[in-house]
Order: C-alpha cells, then sequence, then structure tokens
C-alpha cells in the first residue's frame, strides 16, 4: 500500500540534516515526491511530500524512524498521513 504523507523538519541549520532524514527515507523504502527548504535566520525549515511504501515500512514505524533521527540530530520532525494533514488544516 502506497499512503502519501507530509513531512515537516524545524531546527537550527547545520550540514548533514537533508541528508539525515533522506537517508531513513529511502532506508525504508519511501519516496520524496516534492521537498521546499528554506534558511531564516539560521533556522532550517523542510517540507516533504513523501510516499510511503507501507509493504516495505509501516506509516507508524517510519513515524517513529523519522522521530528519532530528528532527536538525534536535535531537530523537531513532524510527519502525518497526507488526509489527516489536509484535514486538519481545512478552513
Amino acid at each position: 500500500m502506497r499512503t502519501p504523507a507530509i513531512l515537516s523538519v524545524l531546527g537550527e541549520d547545520r550540514v548533514g540534516l537533508v541528508a539525515a532524514i533522506s537517508r531513513v527515507l529511502a532506508d525504508a523504502g519511501a519516496n520524496i515526491e516534492d521537498i521546499r527548504q528554506t534558511i531564516i535566520g539560521g533556522v532550517f525549515s523542510m517540507t516533504m511530500l513523501v510516499t510511503v511504501d507501507e509493504d516495505a515500512t509501516p506509516f507508524d514505524e517510519l513515524q517513529a524512524l523519522l522521530a528519532a533521527a530528528g532527536e538525534e540530530i536535535g531537530v523537531q520532525v513532524t510527519f502525518q498521513r497526507e488526509d489527516v494533514f489536509r484535514f486538519m488544516h481545512r478552513i
């Protein structure tokens, strides 16, 4: 099963942030469909649209792996199914 998801990363900018998060996604068999990132005053912000292959890695397991990676590199990681994200942000 393929599940679209939204991944957000926020923290102090430093070398290797994109690589660390991308590595977790690649190892889990997830695909980055789109990515946006910016640095404002030393604060790194990244949003990704990701497709999760739940046959390779279940969503909840990938969510835990990303949270652990975020803690390890000192950034805040939010990972939600796209439908949940869109529902929460409806006007």
